[in-house]
């Protein structure tokens, strides 16, 4: 049995690694050994997630899915969350999750009884927290909808500020020649935010080299 940590934020802007050292301390009070963590900044209500997929392309059988919260894992439509915990159980993986101390039983050997009973019971609430999560999404969704028709509508949204240091090492990175993988790895960006960094370089070399040749 593997553990398997999986650690979300949903933009660059967030830490992603903010939860390691809670995930550890669990591990080591449950007798465990993290074997692998898998860090992204991508929205909880998006399925397409390529470290969440890595994940379980990496689990055996029997192997843990460490999460802080069940909100980490999902925000997803219920539709999305059927796909997710299909292939989830498909895998025979089982999730723990600190915030549902029901699943934290999966990580010790037990009867079989007993075993299905807690998988039963781990299941259900799993459901229950990955509906309250995506509520939780939708009303918050809402509720930034409303303060920006405010703002605008009083003349004073001006948009989230760009981090011009982050992007500026970005840059840097890509200029070094590093891998997507290692930009992403250092500086906790999304993939998205790399994409438009990447583009943006592409477009000034390209008009930088018009006006030379001009």
């Amino acid at each position: 049995m593997f553990i398997r940590a999986y650690l979300r934020a949903s933009t660059s802007e967030q830490d992603a690694s903010r939860a390691r050292s809670v995930l550890d301390a669990f591990a080591v009070e449950q007798g465990l050994r993290i074997a692998a963590r898998y860090v992204e900044n991508e929205s909880g209500a998006k399925l397409h997630r390529p470290e969440l997929f890595r994940l379980l392309n990496d689990c055996e059988p029997g192997d843990v899915l460490l999460v802080e919260q069940v909100d980490r894992l999902s925000r997803l439509t219920s539709p999305d969350w059927i796909r997710l915990r299909g292939l989830i159980d498909a895998k025979h993986v089982r999730i723990v999750a600190l915030d549902l101390p029901t699943s934290w039983t999966l990580t010790a050997p037990a009867d079989e009884f007993t075993g299905r009973m807690f998988a039963a019971v781990n299941a259900m609430m799993l459901d229950v927290l990955a509906a309250v999560a995506r509520k939780d999404y939708e009303d918050r969704r809402r509720r930034q909808a409303e303060g920006t028709a405010k703002a605008k509508a009083a003349g004073l949204y001006k948009g989230r500020p760009a981090n011009k240091t982050r992007n500026a090492a970005i840059s840097s990175l890509l200029s070094d020649g590093r891998s997507w993988r290692e930009i992403m790895d250092a500086t906790g960006c999304s993939r998205t935010l790399l994409a438009k960094i990447a583009r943006d370089r592409r477009l000034l070399k390209a008009a930088t080299s018009v006006e030379t040749d001009g």
